[in-house]
């Protein structure tokens, strides 16, 4: 049965409490430190960022846990509470992208960004809730608190934006996933309340207030159990088709096109042309769709009224950018018939989440009927929580 609301979540104190005993028993000794980074959902603004558009996150009150100590021995050793089997220990001169692989690439790749600053090495434990390939950002959750981490654990007073560029460097350059700066933006900015409004272009951002509850709101979260990996696939291809659009329009990135009459020239009578077309489409329509969703919120009105903008996101992710799975589909129509004021997939897409707006007494009858139609094995609410932290 699914489970309309995460009622396990740890609090902040005993999520320290557990990593600090966790890396207590694997190396002997306390760690210096606890931080946290939550995982994101993305109200509207899908595969907008690395085409110089807008987005619209919030935080998920899921985070993933880094406990980290300097060693003396010049190696990272890593640790995963969720990956038992699976530990890492490399001399922190020999990482180089692929060494280590897995999940232990992704700590590595941000110790990487600062290896100079680390002679000594590092331990570190990994413990977490985000779920993992359900397109929730699990992956930058993990590298902002080992960002945050090594930041605060080294003296380094990395900013902000200096943070989501060191958390995004460790997935393009050494894991090999060719994501924008929405993830990493997210798990580092969101504020609790709020959605963040990100212009990806000049990085300016705005807190949005989101408090659905008081309109009798609620934003469900739904895994269709299909996962995902940013590092192979689709995700590559669309983001080199949409840089290949850009360039047959002779723009920096699709986001400057003011509007979809400004892709008439892609559509050259050719099966390619016509393929850019609806991938440019996309972009353009959704980055329009941020814009109408801020506007509507700033505005104070009714939050149901983003609902139809929701679903036409989805129509656009299905149809034109082509990365919707059946199982997705399934989600967003049993949600809607369910009641749903809007549905949409969320991620990168070729599987993981969809989210649903729905009224808060409408919770639990959603959830089952996408469970009963769509063999969804998991859902929850969204309260728009805070960004990465130290614990302790």
């Amino acid at each position: 049965m699914s489970r309309a609301v995460d009622t396990d979540l740890p609090t902040d104190e005993e999520a320290a409490a557990r990593a600090v005993a966790a890396f207590t028993d694997r190396f002997g000794t306390a760690p210096e430190g606890v931080w946290a980074a939550p995982g994101r959902v993305n109200v509207i603004g899908e595969h907008t960022d690395y085409n110089g558009g807008h987005v619209l996150p919030v935080a998920l009150p899921h985070t993933t846990r880094a406990a980290v100590a300097r060693r003396d021995d010049g190696r990272l050793v890593l640790t995963s509470l969720q990956h038992p089997d699976a530990d890492a220990d490399v001399a922190v001169d020999d990482l180089v992208p692929g060494t280590p692989g897995g999940w232990a690439g992704y700590p590595a790749g941000v110790v990487v960004q600062v290896r100079t600053s680390v002679p000594g090495g590092l331990s570190l434990l990994v413990d977490g809730d985000v779920p993992a390939g359900a397109g929730l950002s699990s992956s930058a959750a993990l590298e902002c608190a080992v960002a945050l981490a090594v930041s605060d654990l080294l003296g380094l007073g990395l900013t902000p934006d200096q943070l989501v560029d060191t958390a995004r460097r460790a997935e393009n350059d050494f894991v090999g996933a060719p994501t924008g700066i929405l993830d990493q933006s997210a798990s580092v900015l969101c504020t609790a309340g709020h959605a963040l409004h990100l212009d990806t272009r000049d990085r300016s951002s705005e807190q949005v207030p989101l408090d659905l509850a008081a309109a009798g709101l609620a934003l469900l979260v739904v895994d269709s159990g299909t996962t995902h990996d940013h590092a192979v696939g689709g995700y590559g291809d669309r983001r080199r088709e949409c840089e290949e659009g850009a360039r047959r329009l002779g723009v920096e990135f699709l986001c400057d096109v003011p509007d979809v009459a400004g892709l008439a020239a892609l559509d050259d009578g050719t099966a390619e042309g016509a393929l850019l077309l609806r991938r440019a489409r996309h972009v353009v329509t959704e980055d329009a769709r941020v814009a109408e969703v801020v506007a509507l919120l700033r505005a104070g009105a009714d939050p149901r009224d983003i609902g139809p903008v929701l679903t036409a996101g989805h129509a656009s992710l299905r149809d034109d950018f082509e990365i919707s799975v059946p199982e997705l589909d399934a989600v967003v129509e049993a949600a809607l018939d369910a009641g749903a004021y809007g549905a949409r997939m969320v991620g990168g897409g070729f599987g993981g989440s969809a989210v649903a707006l729905v009224d808060a007494g409408a919770v639990d009858a959603v959830s089952s009927a996408v469970t009963e139609r769509a063999g969804a094995p998991r859902s929850f609410v969204v309260v728009p929580s805070a960004g990465v932290r130290r614990l302790s």
